[in-house]
């Protein structure tokens, strides 16, 4: 039986592990039924001001060490480009944590393409599922393979793994769990598609009205701003929803008005009954830097001033004076 010919898309680390799942069952399996052709990733990036050193992505780097032939075009509506992926014949097409495809690169293989999705779709739709699951205090995250069509994240879903989010996981904790796990459910979609009972099922089947879903819009500096006027539980899973990256900030205010933008990566929580006004600052000037909110204090735990490095906020205060500073509102 010809195995199955497999072509892999897909840029960043999150997209390492799945690839790395399939080729090396690939390699200890004669009989596993297919074979990773080909891989599609974004071009290098330059990253010195001559444009003479460039910067492989993660996917190509792996790529590159097993041998495998990659393709970066500029553009996926490229002729060439599109005829060069033609070349590779593929029967099936994976995309994890790439771009958006053009229907003329999608449609091309005889049993589609399929997509990882970090999120346990139809929820959480859109650039951001990992930052959005934990800023909006979910309990448990996932991942969806689901074959692509025309509308971004709304496919035929194949299989869906539950992936539990403790009480201090942050963005990147989540995305690492997030990220084994989706080697492990791309591998059980390949086998569930090479062996003929890979079933998939409409979106619209899982819900009732389209308020019950949570989208997961990309995300901008200003949506990275805290507000000291939630909740503690809402400002502490928005800290950690944005940890460690793209990192949630606030602003000090002195007494002359100047303003100074401090990033937070870690934060503790304290549930307490107080009458402060929300962003005043508790400090012994020491150790500990804690806001108040509605409902009790956040105490500021790692930050970064503009042009520092990330630091426990004792170091903070052993070189940076807070006499006079408020949180900005």
């Amino acid at each position: 039986m010809e195995k199955l010919r497999i072509v892999y898309l897909g840029t960043p680390d999150f997209a390492v592990e799945p690839l790395r799942r399939l080729v090396e069952k690939q390699r200890s399996c004669d009989g596993c039924g297919y074979e990773v052709v080909g891989v599609v990733t974004m071009p290098d990036k330059v990253i010195n001001k001559r444009g003479t050193q460039l910067l492989m992505s993660p996917v190509k780097q792996y790529a590159v060490a097993e041998n495998l032939p990659v393709l970066q075009p500029e553009s996926l509506k490229d002729e060439t480009f599109q005829a060069q992926l033609r070349g590779w014949n593929a029967d099936l097409q994976i995309v994890v944590a790439f771009r958006m495809l053009p229907e003329s690169v999608w449609a091309m293989p005889r049993l589609g393409t399929f997509n990882l999705h970090a999120s346990l779709l139809p929820q959480y739709r859109g650039a951001a599922p990992i930052n959005w699951a934990i800023i909006n205090g979910d309990k448990e995250s996932g991942v969806t393979t689901f074959f692509l069509k025309h509308e971004i994240d709304t496919g035929d879903v194949i299989f869906r793994d539950v992936v539990a989010i403790d009480e201090k996981d942050n963005a990147g904790t989540l995305h690492d769990k997030l990220m084994l796990q989706g080697g492990e459910t791309v591998l059980r979609t390949v086998d569930a598609i090479v062996n003929g009972n890979a079933t998939a099922m409409a979106q619209d089947t899982m819900y009732i009205s389209e308020s019950e879903l949570r989208p997961a819009p990309k995300i901008f500096r200003d949506t990275c701003r805290i507000s000291w006027t939630g909740t503690v539980s809402q400002v502490y899973d928005f800290v950690r929803g944005m940890s460690p990256y793209p990192a949630a900030w606030c602003e000090l205010t002195s007494a002359d008005g100047s303003v100074v933008p401090l990033k937070v990566y870690e934060v503790e929580k304290e549930i307490v009954a107080h009458g402060k006004e929300p962003g005043t600052m508790v400090s012994d000037g020491k150790n500990h830097i804690k806001v108040a909110v509605k409902d009790g204090y956040i105490s500021l735990v790692e930050v970064q001033l503009a042009g520092k490095k990330r630091m426990p906020i004792a170091d903070l205060l052993r070189g940076f004076s807070i006499e006079g500073l408020q949180m900005a509102r």
